[in-house]
């Protein structure tokens, strides 16, 4: 990894603004910003279907397992002539290659993926989770879908379901643990912009650099 170059990984409940953050983030420091954008950069690295990707998402999202293998993430990819070449654990591992050679010479943030644990061991990483209580992120589900309470609330359980589910199924870590993350913040209890403004004052203080 290069000297200059940084990365940000963004873990998050849903309802608690986490995608806001990172977005904020990716305008104020001019870095990109990678969610979905992952899966076509690993379509392109692998020659797979973009459509293969999205396939292994819902199979986590619905529990269908169908070509998981039980083995967790390591780092490596099977060759093309490999049975499993298009099993869920290699889409996944395409993935995390993207990030991985990404981060030698870029900076850039993550949002999800378990990019928290792809790049733990990467310098110049930093990890953040942003949290907030589950009646303020059904609240924030209610205002910004038009949904009603029961609806709201049953969103927010399923997308941490299968958000925790995801992390689970690849990495065998939990979503919500915070061994590998700088910190988990609270952006009920300290702000959403708030949240941008400490990320931002964090990694340069760690850097000791100026980032904007």
């Amino acid at each position: 990894m290069g000297k200059d170059n940084y990365i940000i990984t963004i873990s998050r409940g849903y309802g608690s603004g986490g995608k806001y953050v990172a977005k904020k983030l990716s305008q104020k420091l001019n870095i990109p910003l990678l969610d979905r954008e992952l899966l076509k950069m690993a379509s392109v690295a692998s020659g797979i279907n973009e459509e293969m990707f999205d396939l292994a998402d819902e199979k986590v999202r619905k529990k269908l397992f169908f070509s998981y293998s039980g083995k967790l993430y390591e780092g490596g990819l099977l060759p093309p002539e490999d049975s499993k070449f298009t099993s869920d654990q290699n889409l996944f591992n395409y993935q995390a290659e993207v990030m991985r050679t990404m981060s030698n010479d870029k900076s850039f943030i993550v949002l999800g993926r378990a990019g928290f644990y792809v790049l733990r061991n990467f310098y110049n990483v930093f990890s953040f989770n942003i949290q907030a209580p589950f009646e303020d992120c059904v609240e924030s589900v209610m205002e910004r879908e038009g949904l009603s309470m029961k609806e709201a609330v049953k969103k927010v359980r399923s997308v941490n379901k299968y958000r925790d589910e995801y992390v689970k199924t690849y990495t065998g870590q939990e979503w919500w643990d915070s061994t590998y993350m700088d910190f988990i913040l609270n952006s009920s209890r300290i702000g959403r912009d708030a949240c941008v403004d400490f990320i931002i004052h964090y990694i340069e203080e760690k850097l000791g650099r100026s980032l904007v």
